[in-house]
């Protein structure tokens, strides 16, 4: 019998309190290594919420979060950062008034070594050409999905064992949409991050992911396997229109 390992990330009975609202309510997940877990549901859920908690951005009210076998629940979220832990916020949040070049580097800033900060610049350049034709303009004047490519650049220069993402697709066209899904899904596939992504596009999360969670008002309502929760018929009338 296979010996089952334990999670990079895992999340037990979290709760998260904004004044005396409840916003999550006794949260438990899990995200394998390696593996790509997706957190699916409508505005105002809690989606967020959770990524925010987990890099220490938002103080829980109970519970515990587990990263790498340790306890960070409790340690302030630049010494999560340290860790390896990146996140692409909602809405890209690029510096607008420095060029793409220096975007990427504040990415990198806990390096600390000029010839591996280089070595990342250029596969991040490997990943995303739109953005090595435009390392000296202004992250403001791109397009959004530009802004997009170059959130997710500037998140994998720190090297992540863990990458956040949320609600990549916010804001975008379709068609933009699919190139930034279709670069998530090589960047999952060659660099074999572990990921966990927030996203309202079910149908869009649920295909990448190995492993899903339903979130309605700070409750998962639902887990299971990526491809199984396309299936479900409740999943499909709140989230597919089906």
């Amino acid at each position: 019998m296979e010996e089952k390992k334990n999670p990079l990330l895992s999340l037990k009975d979290v709760v998260v309190r904004y004044g005396g609202a409840l916003a999550l309510n006794s949260i438990s997940l899990e995200v394998e290594q390696g593996k790509l877990a997706t957190i699916i549901g409508s505005n105002g859920a809690g989606k967020t919420t959770i990524l925010y908690t987990i890099l220490g951005l938002v103080r829980l009210t109970s519970g515990e979060i587990w990263f790498q076998g340790q306890r960070i629940e409790d340690l302030p979220a630049h010494k999560i950062s340290a860790l390896h832990i990146a996140m692409v916020f909602g809405g890209r949040r690029v510096f607008p008034y420095m060029n793409v070049r220096d975007n990427l580097l504040v990415g990198a800033y806990l390096c600390g070594d000029k010839n591996t900060t280089q070595r990342r610049l250029e596969e991040v350049e490997l990943y995303f050409p739109r953005l090595r034709e435009r390392m000296k303009q202004q992250a403001g004047s791109l397009s959004g999905g530009e802004q997009q490519m170059l959130a997710i650049g500037r998140a994998l220069m720190a090297d992540p064992e863990l990458l956040l993402l949320d609600e990549p697709s916010l804001g975008l066209s379709p068609l933009i949409v699919q190139e930034v899904v279709q670069i998530i899904r090589r960047i999952f596939e060659e660099r074999g991050n572990t990921i966990l992504l927030v996203e309202q596009n079910a149908k869009i999360a649920l295909r990448l992911a190995s492993k899903g969670y339903v979130l309605q008002s700070g409750n998962i309502m639902l887990e299971g396997k990526g491809n199984e929760l396309l299936q479900n018929e409740m999943v499909k009338k709140a989230y597919l229109g089906v």
